[in-house]
């Protein structure tokens, strides 16, 4: 699968608690959730982020709770992926479990807000077209890639009861 989008960056330790602030979750509608996502440390991501950009931070992405809100607002606002030097444990399975797709990449802190990327999950070569450079992260294995293109865990596990 290949994805397209522009960058949005961020740093170091990025919580679940900026990610979607508690105070919005009294709601699990995706949409609602979309609404409010980034908007504590990012307060113009809602308007400048389009279908398919791409959030790209350091280390430490989705630290702090285990919400599975935070993947879920980062999906619904249009997001295409997330790369990351390192992720949370917890953010990194809810993630997978939702069907959002990130890739761990030593590299991600060479990356610009505003850089265009090609990335193949397929393979987890991520072309930056704006900086005329490559970088490799390590692809999913196929049970994970099928998880993703099923759109989720749940997702998963109807389609293979069927």
């Amino acid at each position: 699968m290949i994805l397209q989008g522009n960058v949005h960056k961020y740093s170091d330790n990025v919580d679940t608690d900026v990610i979607i602030p508690a105070r919005y979750l009294n709601s699990s509608n995706p949409a609602d959730l979309a609404l409010h996502c980034m908007e504590d440390i990012d307060a113009a991501f809602v308007a400048n982020v389009r279908k398919g950009d791409i959030i790209v931070a350091r280390q430490n992405f989705g630290c702090g709770s285990s919400r599975e809100h935070a993947p879920l607002a980062i999906q619904a606002s249009g997001v295409s992926l997330v790369i990351a030097c390192s992720f949370a444990r917890i953010f990194y399975r809810n993630a997978l479990n939702i069907g959002l797709p990130i890739l761990e990449c030593p590299q991600a802190d060479e990356i610009k807000a505003g850089d265009e990327l090609r990335v193949n999950l397929d393979t987890g070569l991520i072309e930056n077209l704006t900086q005329n450079t490559r970088y490799q992260a390590e692809a999913f294995p196929p049970f994970l890639q099928n998880i993703i293109a099923q759109g989720g865990l749940m997702n998963t596990i109807a389609a293979s009861a069927k």
